[in-house]
């Protein structure tokens, strides 16, 4: 469309630093963080956390996370470069691409420690606790993070779980809370 601009939802530079704000935050709330956990879909939201955390503060371990189902950034990480998988769609939709795109590979790969994977029924555990414990409702996407600091990967001591997006379809949500996998 003429005189439209296009913004990259996660790879373009003003998003990823603005994202970057909430690492900053994290820092003024909780200095001696010893960890934080980001979910990952495209790594706008990681890059720009995991920037802002090791420019201030880089002896704070940075992981990233994704569901068994679409684990692209864990598959990089083992082969050394950006790649593809294949996705198998679950109610963990808002992180777990197929792929890595290269320039996000090669933004995140020095600033975090790896992707902590995680089995749909411990991030379905992980909305259960939140909405029991916590009184909030995530979508799988964002309780990602705490299941994945739950599996003890992301190390011990002061641990930050990032909790975005609530958008789960209330059915899923209902059976999520009864105790089951959607």
């Amino acid at each position: 469309m003429e005189g439209s601009i296009f913004i990259h939802p996660f790879s373009d530079e003003k998003m990823i630093a603005g994202n970057g704000t909430i690492g900053l935050e994290i820092l003024e709330d909780i200095p001696d963080v010893d960890s934080v956990v980001i979910p990952f879909g495209g790594g706008g939201l990681t890059a720009g956390i995991a920037t802002a955390i090791h420019e201030r503060k880089p002896g704070t371990r940075v992981y990233a996370v994704e569901p068994e189902t679409a684990a692209p950034l864990a598959a990089s990480f083992s082969s050394g470069h950006a790649m593809e998988v294949n996705r198998v769609p679950s109610f963990v939709d808002g992180i777990g691409g197929k792929s890595v795109l290269p320039e996000m590979w090669d933004m995140v790969r020095p600033l975090i420690q790896g992707s902590i994977v995680c089995p749909l029924k411990e991030i379905a555990s992980a909305i259960r606790l939140l909405v029991e414990r916590n009184r909030i409702v995530a979508e799988g996407g964002g309780a990602a993070s705490v299941a994945a600091a739950l599996t003890g990967k992301a190390g011990k001591g002061k641990i930050v779980c990032v909790v975005s997006g609530g958008n789960i379809d209330t059915t899923k949500l209902e059976t999520i809370l009864s105790g089951k996998v959607p």
